[in-house]
């Protein structure tokens, strides 16, 4: 076993260099850089100082209002270039013998694109450093951005999981031991409709009902926390924060709800006709000692072994429109709001991070399953 860990973990190299490689050649092709971000801010009207942080930047707003800058006119080639080596584009280089400060306005300096694979291997080894670099819009780093939003994501991620094992696994045995009855009727297409039910529509509709869009004003519209949360007691946090999260939550749970339900009673069925269940209960074994202490087991092997791969989906795949729609700055927003600024290193770094996050919850879900049933040994395949 210890062989088979060790070959999936130096597997997770050229896996996670091909997913950046593969993203960083899409990048090249996608119209409308960072540079033309900034350039249709400015051109726009903005304020230069919210579309561009950072000294580099400072040093590009200065040379456009030196030049008489007026946003119909355009904007100054100096100023383009400085963001250009802001940005990791492009570099000044100066003829041999200049002792002053490289600058692009410097009659023997001169500005020289960065070739895209030379940026790629360059972005590459300062990730092997964890250096994600800084924001092109924010003047943070990366690592720091994606820890202040991981909390919202990991909170919605968690409890979405548990709240979904732990309702689902029952219900999905109560449902294969009465298989055919009035229950798993009513309780399947209950499960069918509220998969069927988009998360973002469910939630719009959770809105409505229960924070005072047209009904009841039970639960609060936005955000993690009430606005006096500092002043409250640990009590009051704690019951001030699952006021918050429950309207999320059970947005975010209902699809993953109904499929594992239904997958714990396919498996509980398939196991109970097997053979050493009849054995069981020919020896004189109670029901429950059959269920849980015999079947359970072998049931809730795929169950149970696929919990870090269901909180990975739950975790980067339905935030999103759960966090747009309940005002929730998380990882979703956060991603959603790289991409359309073309904001690359946050693009970059968060998949680079996010990417070794699943790669590793792969491996940690073959370890479950060895936990689960010790039978499996996926050291000994050939």
């Amino acid at each position: 076993m210890g062989a088979y860990i060790l070959r999936r973990l130096l597997l997770i190299v050229p896996t996670l260099f091909g997913i950046m490689l593969i993203n960083f050649a899409l990048t090249q092709f996608v119209p409308g850089g960072p540079i033309e971000q900034v350039a249709a801010r400015l051109e726009g009207g903005g304020d230069a100082l919210e579309a561009v942080s950072g000294s580099g930047a400072d040093a590009g707003i200065q040379a456009a209002e030196d030049e008489g800058y007026i946003g119909a006119r355009g904007l100054p080639p100096e100023f383009l270039a400085q963001l250009e080596v802001q940005f990791g584009f492009a570099r000044i280089v100066c003829d041999e013998g200049f002792t002053g400060k490289p600058s692009i306005k410097a009659p023997e300096c001169r500005k020289e694109v960065i070739p895209p694979a030379e940026r790629f291997f360059t972005m590459m080894g300062n990730y092997l450093r964890f250096d994600f670099g800084q924001s092109y819009f924010r003047s943070i780093d990366v690592m720091d951005l994606v820890l202040e939003k991981m909390p919202v994501s990991i909170t919605l991620g968690l409890w979405s999981t548990l709240i979904a094992y732990l309702i689902s696994i029952p219900m999905g045995i109560r449902k294969a031991v009465r298989d055919g009855s009035t229950f798993d009727t009513w309780t399947s297409g209950a499960i069918i409709v509220g998969y069927a039910i988009p998360g973002f529509l469910f939630a719009i509709l959770l809105l409505v009902l229960f924070s005072g869009g047209s009904y009841f004003r039970l639960f609060p519209l936005r955000g993690l926390t009430s606005d006096n949360w500092e002043e409250l007691s640990w009590w009051g946090k704690a019951v001030d924060y699952l006021w918050h999260i429950t309207l999320p939550v059970v947005a975010s749970t209902i699809s993953s709800f109904a499929t594992l339900t239904l997958l714990t009673k396919n498996s509980f069925l398939e196991e109970i006709k097997k053979q050493y269940v009849m054995t069981a209960r020919a020896k004189g074994l109670t029901e429950g000692r059959v269920l849980y202490g015999h079947v359970f087991r072998n049931a809730m092997l795929i169950v149970i072994a696929g919990f870090p791969a269901l909180f990975v989906s739950v975790f980067f795949g339905g935030s999103l429109i759960i966090e747009t729609i309940f005002s929730l700055d998380g990882l979703g927003q956060l991603g959603f709001k790289a991409a359309v600024e073309r904001d690359y290193p946050v693009i970059f770094g968060t998949l680079f991070f996010f990417g070794l996050i699943g790669l590793v919850m792969g491996i940690i879900s073959d370890l479950m399953y060895v936990w689960v049933d010790p039978r499996i040994d996926f050291g000994k395949r050939g």
